[in-house]
């Protein structure tokens, strides 16, 4: 029996195969091809950094490209996660609380993904536990080989199928060795069979260690990391080596001579001052030829038309290389000994900044520590403030002092979700006299909730996926300065990620003391975007939305670019002439994975 007999009795479930491999209707093994970039080591290397940097380039050849994040543990999403232990959960546009990876693939692509490009094992053995009870796999006892390792299969090919891509990144997260990847490092190894010779390719992204008291890379803890890998049928068609400094000739030979991998296909990823260099860096090392040889793709590479898009893209690299005066922006959460906790925020003010001509100094400002008497000097030397998106208690009083400072001190501030609250919090305490203002999720018996928990969650007790999730419209108020920054359209639409909201009774009354609520649900009493005017302070913005999750390289979000706009005001810094093209934070995301 041939393997393309195999293939076409895959979907049989009887006892008469065991070659059980579901397809989707109308896929076509070896179209599509795929790339397999998996970590040895330790995790946080950069898996996805150089997924979607690859990515990129091949995307630059006019190649149509797909990302997936597969995820080892066992949640059906990474909406319960907190935020010290995976990094910021980032929300696509569809309501899919996901690996922050996935934002680094929307960037870098300027794609709007769906919760096609990411799966857990907790989706995976859940689909397969459904399909088991539905009597589809006709009486036959579920095991990890063939249904588990099929589920993941056909996943991929889905994906594949829906986004008509011509390759398809595939990130594992963790490391080889992990317990919780063993079933997806065999199923992608089963995926290099069924597709045939030269469809996928395996790159092995690993970490040369470099003591101190050596002086020197070593190399061992990556050749163990590569074996773990080869034992468990995974040959390495591409070694990254993540170093701080370039990796040396020696280490690479040694590497290449302990996997088997060819020399040439051994090269340096080293720290770089940003994560969009690396792309040059990647397509310097030839790493994009030497992709296409390996999966016969020359003949659909366009050579010479890379179109404007991406002309913005290398018109935005040189900026960042360009970029010189500094601007510091203070950010006020309790997750700021993480940075990865705030992700998205860190890459949109790169945005904003490179877009006006200058680098963006961060200032992390634990809210535990503030005060109303020490956060004068706690914010002396910043140039604007962001108090980003947060749940619980701790800190909310420091947030709330900082807030009341910035306002007072008309410094440049900017709000974020719970950023949102805590200025209406605020405002309410110190400018319409009630002292006792506060969210319902901080102090249920506050006399005056003026953030209260969103009329679709009462009696709701679950914390996964239940709150107001995704994509929505806001109703945009015409003259405002939200209205302006982002060229006065009818609605703007952002992401969300919250369960609380601006309590409805208390809205006239702010309004009646200078408040001005300049975004709205459409269709609900839900406000969405607040402002002070610009005779009150030079920039005051708040939104229930998480602006960061929708800005792009070329195109970054319109109050991000606000904020650090007025911070250089604030500053005394000399503003560059902002390039031409697209109108921030109005891009046109292409779709993938829908």
């Amino acid at each position: 029996m041939t393997k393309n007999d195999l293939l076409a009795s895959a979907g049989d479930s009887s006892d008469d195969t065991e070659f059980y491999t579901p397809m989707p209707d109308g896929y076509r093994p070896g179209r599509t091809r795929y790339v397999f970039v998996l970590g040895t080591v330790m995790s946080g290397l950069g898996k996805g950094i150089f997924s979607s940097s690859l990515a990129r380039v091949l995307q630059a050849k006019g190649l149509a490209v797909a990302p997936v994040k597969l995820e080892g543990y066992l949640n059906r999403d990474s909406g319960t996660l907190n935020p010290y232990r995976h990094g910021e959960v980032f929300v696509l546009d569809d309501g899919t609380e996901c690996d922050m990876d996935l934002g680094t693939y929307e960037r870098m692509l300027d794609q709007d993904l769906t919760h096609r490009n990411f799966t857990t094992s907790g989706q995976i053995l859940s689909r397969v536990l459904e399909k088991e009870r539905r009597g589809d796999f006709l009486g036959r006892d579920v095991q990890m080989i063939p249904h588990v390792i099929g589920e993941v299969k056909l996943h991929l090919r889905e994906l594949a199928l829906t986004t008509r891509a011509d390759v398809v990144f595939v990130e594992i997260g963790g490391t080889a060795g992990d317990v919780e990847n063993a079933y997806y490092l065999e199923a992608i190894r089963q995926m290099a069979f069924e597709e045939g010779d030269g469809k996928c390719c395996f790159v092995a992204l690993t970490y040369l260690v470099a003591p101190p008291t050596l002086g020197e890379q070593k190399s061992k803890p990556a050749q163990l990391g590569i074996k773990r890998l080869m034992e468990s049928g995974i040959m390495p068609h591409l070694i990254a080596c993540r170093a701080q400094q370039p990796v040396t000739h020696k280490v690479r030979e040694k590497l290449a001579l302990y996997s088997g991998v060819p020399f040439e296909r051994v090269f340096s990823m080293h720290d770089c001052e940003s994560v969009y260099f690396v792309s040059d860096m990647l397509r310097g090392a030839g790493v994009d030829q030497v992709v296409c040889a390996l999966l016969g793709l020359d003949d659909r590479v366009e050579r010479f038309d890379r179109g404007a898009k991406h002309h913005a893209w290398d018109t935005y690299v040189r900026r960042v290389r360009q970029a010189s005066p500094s601007v510091t922006i203070g950010v006020t959460g309790k997750y700021t000994s993480l940075r990865d906790s705030y992700a998205s925020i860190i890459q949109a003010l790169e945005h904003s900044g490179v877009h006006l001509g200058a680098k963006v100094k961060i200032e992390w400002i634990d809210s535990s520590d503030l005060t109303d008497d020490t956060v004068a000097e706690r914010l002396e030397g910043v140039d604007g403030v962001i108090v980003p998106g947060g749940f619980g208690t701790r800190g909310v009083e420091g947030k709330i002092a900082c807030v009341r400072h910035v306002r007072e001190q008309h410094i440049p501030y900017l709000g974020l979700c719970y950023g949102l609250q805590i200025a209406v919090i605020e405002y309410a305490r110190h400018v319409c006299g009630l002292d006792r203002a506060n969210s319902t999720e901080i102090d249920q018996a506050t006399p005056d909730p003026v953030i209260d928990v969103l009329p679709s969650q009462h009696g709701v007790t679950d914390l996964g996926g239940s709150m107001r999730l995704g994509g929505n419209d806001i109703a945009v108020h015409p003259g405002t300065i939200f209205s302006r920054l982002y060229g006065e359209p009818e609605t703007v639409r952002l992401r969300f990620r919250h369960r609380y909201e601006v309590n409805p009774a208390y809205v006239e009354r702010m309004e009646q003391a200078g408040l001005i609520f300049s975004g709205r649900a459409p269709d609900t009493p839900i406000m969405q975007v607040l402002e002070l005017s610009a005779e009150q302070h030079p920039y005051f913005l708040a939104t229930q939305a998480h602006a960061e999750l929708t800005s792009r390289p070329t195109a970054p979000d319109a109050m991000f670019l606000g904020l650090v706009r007025a911070a250089m005001i604030h500053a005394g810094r000399t503003i560059v002439d902002e390039p031409q093209g697209v109108r921030p934070g109005q891009g046109e995301p292409q779709n993938c994975g829908s």
